[in-house]
């Protein structure tokens, strides 16, 4: 993988595959926070392989990642509030906005070339191990997902990983996810269409600190 540092500790990181959800238009013009040089390290303790529910969570190997694609807490000056979830699309990164010009940093997999979005939208609901039905138009594009058209129950294998949170714009469901991911590899990288991928350790602790109506900011 290679990482090309543009300021800071922002990334500009390409090319993968997997489809993801459906692209909507809703774009706005956001001033892009800053994050600090200077991040706390991460604990790799969070990445071990646990339990949750039924289900066993699969150890993530941190050495694999470059450090700024695992969850840190970092300096983040933004006039958005506490609670706000922030994406920069050109980290790739998710920001938990926090008080006293602090957030928790998370590398994610965004949409790759030609699904890429902008706006502004909130958390509707929420899921955990959530279920995934491809839509039409990506069986269109990969026929050998038509076998899971009537839809594909939670677990390790799902593309939604363990928890799902589903982005609203006006009280519609704009068809984009922040979720999990079977393939963690794709992270930091240009992966989906559209959606926003994380460590399945990394969802879960997002799912678990924010909740329905948090705002989404997607830069």
């Amino acid at each position: 993988m290679t990482i090309f540092v543009r300021t800071g500790l922002s990334l500009v990181l390409g090319g993968f595959l997997l489809a993801g959800c459906l692209p909507v238009e809703n774009g706005v013009t956001v001033a892009a926070p800053q994050a600090s040089d200077l991040p706390e390290p991460a604990d790799p303790a969070v990445y071990a392989a646990r339990a949750d529910g039924d289900r066993m969570l699969p150890a993530i190997d941190v050495a694999a990642f470059h450090p700024a694609l695992l969850r840190n807490r970092v300096a983040y000056a933004t006039a958005e509030a506490p609670g706000t979830i922030v994406i920069d699309t050109k980290g790739p990164f998710l920001y938990l906005v926090e008080p006293e010009g602090m957030a928790t940093r998370y590398g994610i997999a965004i949409g790759r070339e030609g699904f890429g979005w902008t706006g502004t939208g909130y958390i509707a609901r929420t899921a955990r191990w959530p279920g995934w039905t491809p839509p039409p138009e990506m069986i269109k594009r990969d026929p050998s997902l038509a076998k899971w058209a009537g839809g594909m129950p939670g677990g390790v294998s799902n593309p939604l990983g363990a928890r799902a949170l589903y982005i609203y714009f006006g009280g519609r469901d704009s068809g984009y996810r922040i979720h999990g991911t079977n393939t963690p590899k794709s992270i930091g990288w240009a992966a989906s269409s559209g959606c926003f991928r994380m460590l399945n350790q990394d969802v879960i602790d997002l799912y678990d600190r924010v909740g329905k109506g948090a705002k989404v900011v997607v830069m």
